[in-house]
């Protein structure tokens, strides 16, 4: 196993750990689609989402969900075999690849599972609100935003 790899997996393994208590605490004590407020900006509200991000491809056929888990499974082996040949010079993107992919494993975990994945967490100003997502989710959205922010400040030292 790679140092990279044995700095990476405590990461991975609390983000699928995390994603997956909590989604099992949500299918436990939340109802299907009831919204449960919690702050003036956040509510609990249960749902299956069998597409892929906000809900696209819900009502795909199963032939389409099956390819999703199979680029799932694809996209997590990727990221596990980037972690593994990080160099010394680019372990700065071993927390944002860590984050993705513990994400990745989660809601992959989901599909496989499931069928759809657990959604629980509503963000919402006012009459306005962002697609109900989870731990998952939340954890590739900050690696991406984390890679990016590493990526942009690698591109203004070149």
């Amino acid at each position: 196993m790679s140092e990279t790899w044995r700095s990476a997996a405590p990461v991975v393994l609390l983000v699928l750990i995390a994603d997956q208590a909590t989604k099992l605490a949500a299918e436990r004590l939340l109802a299907l689609h009831v919204e449960q407020p919690v702050w003036p900006f956040l509510s609990l509200a249960l749902s299956h989402n069998r597409g892929i991000a906000f809900g696209l491809l819900h009502d795909a056929p199963a032939a389409a969900h099956t390819a999703v888990l199979a680029a799932t499974v694809a996209i997590a082996a990727w990221l596990a075999a980037l972690l593994h040949r990080l160099r010394a010079d680019e372990r700065a993107l071993l927390w944002p690849l860590a984050l993705i992919l513990g994400g990745a494993l989660g809601n992959g975990i989901d599909r496989a599972a499931r069928g759809a994945v657990v959604d629980f967490l509503a963000l919402h100003y006012g009459p306005w609100y962002w697609p109900t997502f989870n731990v998952a989710d939340a954890a590739i959205t900050a690696g991406v935003l984390l890679f990016i922010a590493l990526s942009l400040r690698g591109a203004r030292r070149a």
